[in-house]
C-alpha cells in the first residue's frame, strides 16, 4: 500500500498617481503568479515523524515496517490505521515515534483506530518528545491548487543506502510537489486525488497546502500495474476533523486565504502609496482651502480698515472744525466785557477738540493692521476646528484588533490583543520595548515553543505586529542561546530602549529574511 505525503509638477503628480495603480496591480496579480515560501512546508515538517513497527528478538530490537506521521497535539499524532495494523494484531510489536530532527525518539501507543476511513490517533506514552502540532486547512482554493506530501517513503531510504539502524535516527522528511486533482469518495471514504509523489512509508504523512496547512492525510496511490503510479488519494479533512473531535481534540484550524509575505509586501507598499496619495490630496485641498480663507480674511480686513480709517479721520476733520470755531468764539469772547467764562469754556472747548482730532489722526488703523486681522482671524479659524487635523494619542491603553486583509496567518491564535503603551516604549509598566532604526521592537524567544515572535508597535499609526519564524531545533537553539547573552533593561532605565534596540541585534541577525507568519492589528484607545 502506497503512502502519501511636462512640467515638474506635472510630471511627479503623474508619478503620484501612476505608481499606487501599478503596486495595486501587481499586489492583485501576485495570487496567480507566487507560489507560497517554501520555509512554510518546512516548518510542518517539524511536526512529522516516522512511524515504526519496532519487534525484538529479547536480545534486540528491529523494524518491522514503518509509515508517516504528523502531530496534532504536541503528544498525538494522526497517521493511517494500515500503518499501526500489525502493531495491533501482534501484542509483541511496539510503535516508535522518531521525529524529523533532535535526538530524542519515543514509543507510543494507538488510543483510536478507525479502518473504515483509515485513520488512527498515537499517543506518546515514553518518552518527553513534544511536537508542534499541524495546522488543518479550513477551506480548499479549487482543484488545481498545489500541494504538498511530507513524510518518508522507503525508497528514498534504499537509494541513500540507510540501514536498519537508520530508521531510528531523526531524518528530515522528504518533500514533493503536485497538483490537486479533485476531490472525490474512494472505498468506503472522502479523499482528495492528487499528483504530489509518494510512496511505500508515506502512508499516514501530511497532504499540506502552499502555507503548511493539513489537507489530508496521504493513504495509497492508484493501481499502475505494479509500478508507483501517477496519482495518489488523501484522506480528506472531512474525514479528519469529525475523527478528531470525536477523540476530543480540536485541532487548530485556519480557513484564510492563503498568502505569500510577497503578496503582502506589494499590498502593503500598494495601500501605503495610496495613503500618501490621499495625504497629498488631502494637503493640496487644505492648501487650497487656506488660501481661499486668507484672501476673503484679506478682503474682509482690508474693507474694515479702510472704513474705520475713514470714519476716524472724518471724526478728526469734525473735531477740528470744532476746534477752530470753539477758538473764534474764545476770541471774540475775549474782546467783549464780563465775558471771561465764556471765552475760558470756548477755549477749553477748543482744546479738547484739538486733543480729540490729534487722539484721532494718531489712532486712525494703519495699513499693517490689515496683516493683524488677516492673522487673528486665521488663528481664530484653527482654534474652531476648522483646519480638519487629527491627532492620535500616543499613550494609554489600547484595544487591538487584527486587520486579516494584511496579515498572513498559517496557526498562530489571532484574539485581540491589549496592552498599555507608555511613550519611553514600555508597555504595561513592565516591558521595555527596543528603539532601533526608528522602530520600537521587542523579541521573544521561548524556553517552551520552537518560534521566535518579533512584536513592533508604531505610535504614530497605532499599528501593532507580529512576526512569527518557525524554526527547526537546531536553529532554535542558536536564537536561545544568543538570547540569553543578554538581560533586558527595566522599564525606566536611562536609555532603556537605545540599549535593548541593540542587544536584540544579535537573535535578529539569526532569523530568516521573511517570517511564517505576519499579524497586523490596528489599535485604537480603549474607551474609559
Amino acid at each position: 500500500m502506497l503512502a502519501v505525503n511636462v512640467t515638474k509638477r506635472v510630471k511627479r503628480l503623474a508619478m503620484d498617481r501612476i505608481l499606487p495603480l501599478i503596486a495595486a496591480f501587481f499586489a492583485l496579480l501576485l495570487p496567480s503568479l507566487a507560489s507560497a515560501d517554501s520555509g512554510d512546508i518546512d516548518a510542518a515538517a517539524r511536526g512529522v515523524v516516522r512511524v515504526v513497527m519496532i519487534g525484538t528478538d529479547g536480545e534486540e530490537v528491529f523494524p518491522v515496517s514503518h509509515g508517516s506521521g504528523f502531530a496534532v497535539s504536541p503528544t498525538k499524532i494522526v497517521t493511517n490505521a494500515h500503518v499501526v495494523r500489525e502493531a495491533l494484531q501482534d501484542d509483541t510489536l511496539r510503535i516508535g515515534i522518531v521525529p524529523s530532527q533532535g535526538e530524542e525518539a519515543a514509543y507510543g501507543k494507538a488510543i483510536a483506530v478507525s479502518p473504515k476511513n483509515d485513520l488512527a490517533l498515537i499517543e506518546i506514552t515514553e518518552g518527553s518528545l513534544r511536537l508542534p502540532p499541524l495546522t488543518m486547512a479550513g477551506q480548499r482554493t479549487g482543484d488545481m491548487g498545489e500541494v504538498s506530501s511530507v513524510g518518508y517513503p522507503m525508497n528514498v531510504d534504499q537509494a541513500q543506502g540507510l540501514d536498519i539502524g537508520d530508521i531510528f535516527k531523526a531524518q528530515p522528511p522528504v518533500k514533493s510537489r503536485g497538483f490537486l486533482s479533485g476531490q472525490r469518495p474512494s472505498r468506503q471514504f472522502d479523499t482528495i486525488l492528487h499528483t504530489a509523489p509518494i510512496a511505500r512509508g508515506n502512508s499516514g504523512g501530511p497532504l499540506l497546502d502552499q502555507c503548511g496547512r493539513v489537507l489530508g492525510v496521504n493513504s495509497f496511490g492508484a493501481d499502475s500495474n505494479g509500478s508507483d503510479a501517477e496519482f495518489y488519494f488523501a484522506v480528506s479533512m472531512r474525514e479528519l476533523l469529525p475523527f478528531l473531535r470525536d477523540n476530543e481534540i480540536e485541532p487548530q484550524v485556519n480557513a484564510l486565504p492563503c498568502r505569500s509575505i510577497a503578496e503582502l509586501n506589494a499590498s502593503e507598499t500598494a495601500r501605503l502609496e495610496q495613503e500618501r496619495e490621499e495625504a497629498r490630496e488631502r494637503m493640496e485641498a487644505r492648501q487650497s482651502e487656506q488660501r481661499e480663507k486668507f484672501n476673503r480674511a484679506q478682503l474682509e480686513a482690508q474693507i474694515a480698515v479702510m472704513d474705520e480709517r475713514e470714519n476716524m479721520m472724518a471724526l478728526a476733520m469734525i473735531a477740528l472744525l470744532v476746534a477752530i470755531g470753539a477758538g473764534y468764539f474764545a476770541l471774540q469772547a475775549r474782546e467783549e466785557t464780563d465775558a471771561q467764562k465764556k471765552m475760558f469754556a470756548f477755549a477749553a472747548l477748543a482744546g479738547a477738540a484739538v486733543i480729540a482730532t490729534i487722539l484721532l489722526w494718531i489712532t486712525r488703523p494703519g495699513l499693517e493692521d490689515i496683516d493683524r486681522r488677516v492673522a487673528a482671524a486665521m488663528n481664530d479659524a484653527d482654534d474652531n476646528g476648522d483646519d480638519g487635523a487629527q491627532t492620535l494619542a500616543n499613550e494609554g491603553t489600547l484595544i487591538c484588533t487584527l486587520a486579516p486583509e494584511r496579515s498572513r496567518i498559517t496557526g498562530a491564535r489571532n484574539d485581540d490583543v491589549e496592552f498599555t503603551w507608555e511613550g519611553d516604549g514600555c508597555v504595561n509598566s513592565r516591558t521595555q520595548y527596543g528603539l532601533a532604526s526608528g522602530e520600537w521592537r521587542r523579541v521573544f524567544v521561548p524556553g517552551d515553543e520552537d518560534a521566535v515572535s518579533v512584536n513592533t508597535y508604531d505610535p504614530e499609526t497605532r499599528t501593532f505586529r507580529t512576526d512569527r519564524y518557525l524554526l527547526g531545533q537546531n536553529d532554535m537553539a542558536k536564537a536561545r542561546a544568543a538570547r540569553a547573552r543578554y538581560k533586558p533593561p527595566q522599564c525606566g532605565v536611562s536609555d532603556a530602549s537605545r540599549t535593548l534596540g541593540e542587544q536584540q541585534s544579535g537573535v535578529l541577525a539569526l532569523l530568516p529574511a521573511q517570517p511564517n507568519e505576519r499579524l497586523v492589528y490596528e489599535c485604537q484607545v480603549k474607551p474609559d
